[in-house]
């Protein structure tokens, strides 16, 4: 599926791009470290799809279809959900004809066993970035973050603010808090990050996949530091 990397320069600084090559990548980081936003980003230079399996199942628990109503459970709580409702949703999700190109996966694989089981469903990853924060940083950065009820998109009220205070700039839905950005839900999904999660970092340097980058302060500089690794080789 992805072969070789999407190599893509800035033209502002005077250079071109220069090969057709798909980007496939996956974004790893605590929940709060910026990885939605960052996928956005990249999303839209690249002009490739970001797969967020928690926009789809967030979708999924408004239409309360099957799916929606069997994740709602751990996602209230603020546990995983399990591997094979979140694999069925990505195979899906990846056969469509925009994923042809290149795509971005935030939120999955969340567990080696997720992982595992994209390997085997040979889904090929050609860069893997991993962001990160500290957690003391990340809770107090999740009071502010707001996120449309109808789109998705995220928000924050001091890093990145809507230009129209409480309604989304891309669909003019409302900007809500999440049920999952109370603090102890917070503190439970970090826990369940750095236990099941961040194993994922060593199964992909393994594959020699990884590059990491130090979450700043400034959205601007964490973007040009990923930016960074995914023009390296």
């Amino acid at each position: 599926m992805c072969q070789k990397f999407f190599k893509l320069i800035n033209k502002q600084e005077g250079n071109d791009i220069l090969e057709n090559k798909k980007l496939c990548l996956i974004l790893l980081g605590a929940p709060g470290a910026g990885k939605g936003t960052q996928a956005e980003i990249i999303s839209k230079k690249y002009n490739i799809p970001t797969i967020s399996t928690g926009n789809i199942i967030r979708e999924a628990l408004k239409n309360e279809t099957p799916l929606g109503l069997e994740a709602k459970s751990y996602i209230d709580s603020g546990a995983l959900v399990p591997d094979n409702v979140i694999i069925s949703i990505v195979k899906d999700r990846l056969s469509e004809p925009d994923c042809k190109n290149g795509f971005i996966l935030d939120g999955v694989p969340r567990t080696i066993a997720q992982a595992q089981a994209l390997d085997e469903m040979g889904v090929e990853i050609n860069k893997v970035v991993s962001i990160e924060v500290p957690d003391e940083k990340i809770i107090s950065r999740l009071s502010g973050r707001r996120v449309c009820n109808k789109c998705g998109s995220s928000y924050h009220i001091t890093d990145k603010p809507s230009k129209k205070q409480d309604i989304c700039d891309n669909c003019d839905g409302s900007l809500i808090i999440r049920h999952d950005d109370d603090p102890k839900i917070i503190s439970d999904r970090l826990k369940v990050y750095h236990d099941q999660t961040e194993p994922l970092k060593d199964y992909y340097e393994s594959k020699g996949l990884l590059k990491i980058v130090e979450g700043q302060d400034i959205l601007e500089e964490t973007t040009s530091l990923v930016d960074k690794v995914l023009r390296s080789e």
